[in-house]
């Protein structure tokens, strides 16, 4: 995986920015499951059908497909569930894959506990 070498901004050291293509490289054809960092607690599951589109599920509710976009090397989801797109720095840590909301302040870090191969069982991806 390509690395890029800047910090992000706030974080700890040793916390090393990758870009947006070479996490989704990382994950594109993969389901993913999403943590929270401090708990470990699952947030979410994300099947990564393409480079430009995903279906998120959080535990005990339905599936949201969102377009993904890499604006200004941030790794944005734009799902028809929220008013505007969610994005994401992604990072490495310790030889972990990690997101960090990108927001100003501190923001929340959750890493990727599990990659597989098996899909979501969610209704096929709208054709739009």
């Amino acid at each position: 995986m390509a690395l890029a070498a800047a910090l992000i901004p706030g974080s700890t050291p040793a916390q090393t920015r990758i870009t947006p293509h070479a996490f989704l490289d990382a994950v594109v054809g993969k389901t993913v499951t999403f943590h929270e960092l401090t708990s470990g607690t699952l947030v979410g599951t994300e099947q990564f059908l393409g480079r430009t589109l995903s279906v998120w599920q959080r535990k005990g509710e339905g599936c949201v497909y969102g377009r993904i976009t890499t604006p200004d090397g941030k790794l944005c989801f734009h799902y028809d569930s929220e008013p505007g797109p969610v994005c994401w720095w992604p990072f490495i840590h310790q030889g972990r894959l990690l997101v960090r909301i990108a927001r100003l302040g501190d923001g929340e870090i959750q890493y990727v506990g599990r990659l597989s191969n098996e899909g979501l069982g969610c209704p096929a991806a709208p054709i739009s």
